[in-house]
């Protein structure tokens, strides 16, 4: 049984694994930096609350109108902030997993052109069949 080309068939897929495992290490360590940003914006409202309700529970009736519209831009510059952090992310994963893409798919092209070379150089020539008649 010729193994050549199995052999060489193991060989031009390698390298398409490792960049298999290279863009799920990439994207996995977009998603834990997206987490880890949702679990400290979870953090930071929940104690900004914590203190909002305690002001609006010790405050006057007419106080809370000015409570109310004081956290208005806060928030909105924390949503933006937030909203930024979470682009970035995903555009670094984006970015990453493309690059990764394209030059996988020149990298597999190149393979599957000497995968396919090899494959005619050592194909078997039959005998028994007249060249001419």
């Amino acid at each position: 049984m010729n193994t050549v080309i199995p052999h060489q068939f193991v060989e031009a897929q390698s390298p398409n694994v490792q960049q298999l495992f290279g863009l799920s290490n990439s994207a996995f360590a977009g998603l834990e930096k997206l987490t880890a940003l949702n679990l400290q914006a979870i953090k930071v409202t929940l104690a900004e609350n914590q203190a909002i309700v305690m002001k609006a529970v010790s405050a006057r009736p007419e106080e809370l109108f000015v409570l109310s519209t004081s956290l208005a831009k806060p928030m909105a510059e924390k949503v933006s902030a937030y909203s930024r952090q979470v682009y970035e992310i995903l555009s670094g994963i984006q970015g990453g997993l493309s690059s990764t893409a394209q030059s996988q798919f020149q990298q597999y092209q190149r393979g599957a052109h000497v995968f396919v070379e090899n494959l005619a150089k050592n194909a078997p020539l039959e005998t028994g069949i007249p060249l001419s008649e």
